[in-house]
């Protein structure tokens, strides 16, 4: 498995970062931890396709809260 950590901007809720990490963790091949306190998202994959599923992560993530986006690493 290959882990990544990025930091989360504008995250404001904590049930808000547990329903992310819910959503996320339905993608195929992805496992995700979301702490809000920590403000960060941690990515685990099998394959080091993290540039691919990016995009949909932020998609899940703006969909529960609009204003949230993954910092630039």
């Amino acid at each position: 498995m290959i882990k990544k950590k990025y930091r989360l901007e504008h995250i404001d809720c904590a049930g808000c970062a547990a329903k992310m990490e819910t959503a996320i963790n339905k993608l195929p091949g992805v496992s995700a931890a979301v702490n809000f306190f920590a403000q960060s998202l941690v990515l685990e994959m099998e394959r080091d396709e993290f540039d691919s599923i990016l995009p949909q992560i932020q998609n899940i993530i703006s969909r529960i809260e609009p204003d949230c986006r993954i910092a630039a690493r």
